[in-house]
């Protein structure tokens, strides 16, 4: 509190001399009383946002954002070390209150975010003990300087999440998600009434912009919570509203070697990931199963790599892990020996999965990402029928899926474990497993193996072998990079030479 209470007063200096009243609202008072770290204070101004927000930008060294000018919302970004947040920044949120500050806090969501405190009680106390964290039992007094018209307070203390009025998602339907993630979030439950209205509420989540729908979607993705989450948004009717082409898996039978249908295996394959990934449990997991599952610093640092704002690898493959089967519906068929198959889903699927991530408005890098994991999600299973695969097909397989391709090799081992469930047979699991372990080892071992250094380029096919320029000299070149991969080619000379051969053997 200390470093935010300096920066409060300043803001606490600067409005008073104006002569406007303020408060803090909203996330940053559930938060301080919560006792959680937060680089973003919400702030209601009685006066114009619009143009006071500018002046105090600059009155505290900051940058002004216009955030929604119809509305009356602005941003002041605040560069600080101290803050806590990777980015090293406060964002002061400002709005302009909305008649009394009791009428402004009835127009928000959930009891927790409806409280107050004037921006003058809490600047200039470091610790201000009527802001202590929570603690779980009986509810102590409500501090005096708290604004509260609508028992947040108690709610915080009972772990609640409730709407403050019937028509609270009436008026922003990106609130149906938040009550979720909030949940989830902070391990607190949904009031039933409120519950009662997300369920009554669900389809006004289709009229949501998308990039307000991604921003909720990937703050519950990055909660590895999936075995409870995902079920859950489906049960209040939130899952489907936001992505209709689930609907249409659920109910869809699979073959003899899948335990569950579509839209089940789907939610459990992205529980499947969590476990792999160490951030959740599999109920039908033998401490085999983990011992051979493939874990280290190296792939734990993969999958916290960033993707775009607001998303990692790991959420991502959560993503591309429920959407992997979304084309089975559309592709099933029956074939003449009476099997059931599901040809073409995964490309089908790819195209399918990146017009729902496009609707959302996803970057086009992680619809990249999950188009080519969806695409390819069965080839780590095609890799080798008998023993480990080979150099070449290793360098195939990277050459084919890209930057996707550690990514799918994780996807494969989860469609595994959620294919079979509580029916694994554990020799297949360790052979699969010890495939994967094999070529996340070469991968990283040996970088060659995936970018094998360039011995030739297209001038020296053109110059050596007096060949016109065209797609042949791709061609070649390609076979050349093969064969270095799997190590049948280690030097200009031997490249040159086996191009001669490759030649001489199309002339005959």
């Amino acid at each position: 509190m200390g470093v935010v209470s300096l920066l409060l007063t300043k803001v606490s200096d600067f409005l008073t001399k104006q002569g406007i009243q303020s408060y803090v609202v909203g996330g940053f008072v559930r938060d301080v009383l919560l006792g959680r770290d937060t680089a973003d204070v919400d702030i209601a101004v009685e006066a114009d946002t619009l143009e006071i927000a500018p002046k105090l930008a600059t009155a505290l060294g900051g940058k002004y954002v216009l955030l929604d000018e119809a509305n009356r919302v602005a941003r002041v970004v605040v560069v600080n070390k101290e803050a806590p947040s990777t980015k090293g920044q406060w964002k002061l949120d400002f709005s302009t209150v909305k008649g009394s500050i009791k009428q402004d806090l009835e127009q928000r969501d959930f009891t927790i975010d409806a409280m107050a405190i004037d921006v003058r009680e809490i600047a200039n106390q470091p610790h201000p003990p009527a802001l202590s964290p929570l603690k779980k039992g009986k509810i102590p007094p409500k501090p005096i300087m708290l604004i509260d018209p609508f028992n947040g307070w108690s709610d915080l203390h009972q772990r609640m999440v409730r709407a403050v009025t019937e028509t609270a998602f009436e008026s922003d339907g990106a609130r149906l998600l938040r009550a979720v993630r909030l949940a989830a979030e902070l391990g607190f439950n949904i009031d039933t009434k409120t519950e009662a209205l997300i369920q009554r509420n669900s389809h006004l989540i289709a009229s949501v912009a998308g990039e307000r729908i991604r921003e909720e979607l990937l703050r519950l993705l990055v909660i590895p919570q999936a075995e409870q989450l995902l079920p859950y948004l489906d049960n209040l009717g939130l899952l489907t509203a936001i992505i209709p082409e689930l609907a249409q898996t659920k109910g869809v039978k699979q073959p003899k070697e899948h335990f569950w249908d579509v839209f089940d295996h789907s939610i459990k394959t992205v529980v499947a990931v969590d476990f792999l990934l160490g951030q959740g449990a599999w109920e039908y997991a033998s401490e085999e199963v983990l011992a051979v599952s493939p874990r280290s610093a190296l792939l734990n640092h993969h999958f916290d790599l960033e993707v775009s704002s607001g998303s990692n690898r790991r959420s991502i493959l959560r993503l591309a892990a429920l959407l992997h089967d979304i084309a089975k519906p559309k592709t099933k068929a029956i074939d003449a020996n009476g099997r059931m198959r599901f040809l073409g889903h995964a490309k089908e699927g790819a195209a399918i999965a990146a017009g729902i991530l496009e609707r959302l408005r996803f970057t086009t890098k992680e619809i990249k990402l999950v188009e080519t994991m969806v695409c390819h999600h069965l080839r780590p299973a095609q890799m080798s029928h008998n023993g480990l695969p080979s150099r070449r097909a290793i360098y195939r397989y990277f050459r084919d899926t890209g930057e996707a391709g550690i990514d799918i090799l994780f996807l494969s081992l989860a469609d595994h474990l959620a294919t079979r469930g509580p029916q694994l047979n554990l020799d297949h699991w360790r052979g699969h497993a010890k495939m994967t372990s094999y070529v996340l080892a070469q991968r990283f071992e040996q970088e060659s193996l995936v970018a094998p250094p360039k011995l030739i380029d297209g001038h020296d096919i053109i110059n050596i072998f007096g060949m016109s320029p065209g797609p042949k000299i791709g061609e070649l070149l390609e076979a050349v990079r093969e064969a270095q991969a799997s190590g049948e080619l280690t030097n200009r000379e031997e490249a040159l030479s086996y191009i001669q051969k490759q030649l001489l053997s199309k002339a005959e």
